[in-house]
């Protein structure tokens, strides 16, 4: 296994049309739906990177920035930003255009945090990440601030009740 690979190794670019069943009745794109695909899209960007199968252990931030309808084309891109030991962030942008507009419009950002697993199921040593123009040594940099913040957030959280 390869020491560095570089974040344009992974890069993943899928599309999808709205279909009637991804609606709510207002006819937008129901949110999970949208989120169901961006996460396969982060794991095979994930497993491309680790060469392993990966797993979801968390969306640290998501933003719908804009709606998305029915008949809509959306094109989702997930791009590693870094990887740690066994775990690594996928940024995944997703745009959409109408059918009749070509222009594409961010409707999505979210972060997703994979973990790589050997054929035990357990975590494994994974390939860093090298990145390579300004807009990917900043994203490199952000992500290890967003790690700090959802450990802490987890940390907050374990010290919480239901009741």
């Amino acid at each position: 296994m390869s020491l560095y690979k570089k974040q344009t190794d992974s890069t993943v670019v899928k599309t999808e049309v709205v279909c009637p069943n991804d609606t709510n009745p207002m006819n937008i794109l129901k949110g999970g739906r949208l989120m169901d695909w961006m996460d396969i899209a982060a794991a095979i960007c994930a497993q491309k990177h680790s060469g392993m199968i990966c797993v979801t252990a968390c969306i640290t931030y998501a933003e719908f920035i804009k709606p998305v309808h029915l008949g809509d084309i959306v094109t989702i891109c997930a791009n590693i930003t870094r990887s740690f030991r066994s775990s690594l962030e996928v940024q995944v942008l997703s745009y959409v255009r109408t059918a009749t507009h070509a222009r594409n419009q961010l409707a999505c950002e979210a972060y997703f945090t994979f973990v790589a697993l050997n054929d035990s199921g357990k975590p494994a040593l994974i390939p860093s990440v090298k990145p390579a123009g300004a807009g990917d040594k900043e994203q490199f940099k952000l992500a290890l601030e967003r790690r700090k913040i959802g450990f802490q957030l987890r940390n907050k959280k374990k010290n919480q009740s239901c009741e």
